[in-house]
């Protein structure tokens, strides 16, 4: 059975319905490991019942490019072949949610729906609109997170020393095995087969910013590059992580992002590892306590991308600051094509815009930048999510929102020595950087 807080009732179902269980999957996009699944399965079992899954794909998703999409894509045709395995039917339809899934709903006489849970407005806003359009039972279940995000907190936290013994607290519950998905009897669904390429061929999004090549998509990649951090990169995790220049980071961002794998999966695996606790939380302190902590700040603060999320000692101090002097001042064009004075941001932003990923120390300088050479801190903010989101793979995130608002707004952080332009907020300086790592091998490297 699973763990009964993991799941919400959004509505009641009807006794007498007899139709399919649908699995509407959109953040968690595989089939293992996967709670949200498990449940659906659960219900569909017990009361005898076909069960399918359906994703919906929208046109556009918050300036995502072709580079996000065709990563997913990619990533939802394996969710197919495991699917299959376990004789569950899958569809990907077309449109917006709030239409085409209620429409899904009553094409296939579904009697029960159930969604994985995500904190971003624009979900929120989906699963309201398919909700009021239904009228059968609907529920959501957290699989992203290992605690469920109502449970381990029922209010936006101060910072991560808030969040994390809470959360702690909640672990030995919470961080327990999966089931295995099992193989569900002959359905009597019929599916048509899924044209991927015409899927692709048919997105109406931003092909100038290209796919990346350097990884490979999906869920048999993820583990694969799970199984290598495991097999070396941990050991060394705690002590070179901060250094760009070295490859000491797991990877598994652009999986956990799109829901490859989960990190309930990566913790499970860690913990069995016979090493120092040390080396495992220097780790899993991002994984699970950094990661629930930005999942609880879009939860609990509607406006997370936007100024009305930061502190207000931070508010005050930047306000207090706004007409300072800048000594460089650039556009969103100008930061876009890495043409500041700055090498070490130039370089940033080229691994970004080349790779689809940069390292974290780095975004935190990234962004704090953005801020010193933007006209007002909401131009800054604004110029940073629209970078992130369109060029990153794991953009249009929890952690990639929490994280702007960190660097800029003092999100999560105290106050620091006051200076122009930042105020109190934490400042970072390219000597500063230079003092820590090679910064003359990162910027050859991404030149």
């Amino acid at each position: 059975m699973i763990n009964k807080e993991r799941i919400r009732k959004l509505k009641s179902p009807k006794s007498d319905d007899k139709g399919p269980v649908c699995y509407w999957m959109s953040r968690d996009q595989r089939a293992y490991d996967n709670w949200a699944l498990l449940f659906a399965q659960e219900i569909a079992l017990s009361q005898k019942k076909d069960l399918l899954v359906v994703f919906c794909l929208g046109s556009s998703f918050l300036g995502a490019t072709i580079r996000q999409f065709s990563f997913m894509i990619e990533g939802l045709a394996e969710v197919k072949k495991d699917l299959g395995v376990k004789n569950i039917p899958f569809y990907v339809i077309n449109g917006s949610p709030s239409y085409a899934i209620p429409q899904f709903v009553k094409d296939h006489d579904v009697s029960v729906i159930i969604s994985d849970f995500d904190p971003l407005r624009i979900k929120k806003k989906w699963k309201k609109l398919v909700k009021d359009n239904l009228d059968i039972g609907f529920f959501e279940v957290d699989a992203h997170n290992i605690v469920p995000c109502w449970v381990a907190s029922d209010k936006a936290e101060y910072g991560a020393y808030t969040i994390r013994p809470k959360i702690k607290k909640k672990l030995p519950v919470f961080l327990e095995d999966y089931p295995v998905l099992k193989k569900m009897p002959g359905s009597s669904i019929k599916q048509k087969k899924i044209d991927w390429e015409k899927l692709y061929k048919n997105l109406d999004v931003d092909r100038s910013i290209k796919p990346i090549d350097w990884v490979k998509p999906g869920s048999s990649s993820a583990f694969d590059t799970l199984e290598v951090f495991l097999e070396k990169g941990i050991y060394g995790y705690k002590d070179k992580s901060n250094d760009p220049t070295k490859d000491a980071q797991s990877g598994m961002s652009p999986f956990i992002h799109f829901g490859s794998i989960s990190s309930q999966r990566i913790a499970l695996e860690i913990e069995r590892l016979d090493i120092g606790d040390d080396i495992k939380w220097s780790y899993l302190e991002q994984l699970i306590i950094r990661k629930e902590l930005s999942d609880n700040h879009c939860n609990y603060m509607p406006g997370y991308d936007n100024a009305s999320s930061f502190p207000g000692w931070s508010k005050k101090t930047l306000d207090m600051h706004i007409d300072d002097k800048r000594d460089h001042i650039y556009t969103v064009d100008e930061f876009e094509h890495a043409k500041t004075h700055d090498p070490l941001w130039n370089a940033c932003q080229n691994e970004m815009v080349y790779l689809g990923k940069m390292h974290g120390y780095m975004r935190m300088y990234w962004a704090k930048k953005i801020l010193e050479w933007s006209k007002d801190y909401n131009t800054a903010l604004k110029t940073a999510i629209y970078l992130n989101d369109r060029y990153e793979l794991d953009g249009r995130d929890p952690n990639g929102y929490t994280g702007i608002a960190w660097s800029i707004g003092g999100l999560h952080d105290r106050a620091w020595k006051e200076r122009e332009i930042f105020g109190k907020v934490r400042y970072m300086s390219y000597n500063g950087a230079r003092s820590k790592f090679d910064i003359d091998a990162y910027i050859k490297k991404y030149s």
